[in-house]
């Protein structure tokens, strides 16, 4: 496995700047919902972005990073920020999340996107590790951080992957829920530590799982743990819908 591109993020100047790495945008052309968290089974908008700083085994989405695997000049395109907007713009859909790969990674690039999103009528949310903290410019009505800290068992070294400053920093915007994948009722206690160290509310779990199977059984297999801690719940609707197929 190799290591994450590194990427040069600069403030966006001009317009031949306002260009973002995107591995892909979904949700006009063929509808679909946000899958998890608060917003789950809201009609939603996708702009996946390319890039991260995290190398999970239990990944997703290693299209967006994993070059051992995937060919980046294949996977990954630099789009302007008026055609996101413009394609956004022209769906009726108001939710647009954007997600990675980690989006963060380019955040000073995604400020005129935000904006020009929020201008457009539409409310954002970004799909967050949470490892960067939000730039000031982006911590603003009408956008929300769902933040989703890795733990050990996802396949990542947490000294990398929980980084208490970036999480207090999220805690701190008053824009942000925090919501963690979890295998196990084990899990659930690693959770708590983290969300009692670091004032993290509200708390959401999410089952592990690709298929329709695995995500029902971790479901039964947690759910009576997560109601005991008064946490909120939520599964993973494009799995059970669509089967987890890319761009749904």
């Amino acid at each position: 496995m190799t290591a994450p591109e590194p990427i040069t993020v600069r403030p966006a100047t001009g317009e031949a700047e306002h260009r973002v790495i995107v591995a892909e945008s979904f949700g006009v052309e063929v509808p679909t919902f946000q899958g998890e968290g608060p917003s789950c089974g809201h009609p939603a908008l996708f702009i996946r972005l390319s890039r991260c700083n995290l190398t999970c085994a239990k990944c997703d989405t290693k299209y967006t990073w994993d070059w051992s695997r995937f060919d980046p000049r294949m996977e990954s395109t630099k789009r302007s920020v008026a055609d996101l907007v413009a394609w956004a713009a022209s769906s009726p859909v108001e939710l647009v999340v954007i997600t990675g790969g980690e989006p963060l990674i380019q955040q000073s690039l995604l400020v005129p996107l935000v904006w020009g999103l929020l201008d457009a009528g539409k409310k954002v949310e970004f799909e967050t590790n949470g490892t960067i903290a939000p730039i000031p410019e982006l911590v603003l009505d009408g956008v929300q951080f769902n933040v989703s800290p890795k733990l050990a068992s996802f396949g990542m070294d947490e000294a990398k992957s929980v980084v208490p400053a970036a999480l207090e920093a999220f805690a701190a915007s008053g824009r942000a829920v925090f919501k963690f994948v979890a295998s196990s009722v084990a899990d659930l206690d690693r959770i708590a530590e983290l969300a009692n160290a670091h004032r993290l509310a509200p708390v959401w779990v999410m089952p592990e799982g690709t298929t329709a199977e695995a995500v029902t059984a971790t479901t039964q297999a947690l759910a009576d743990a997560v109601a005991a801690r008064h946490w909120h719940f939520t599964t993973r609707l494009h799995v059970l819908a669509f089967a987890d197929a890319r761009g749904r």
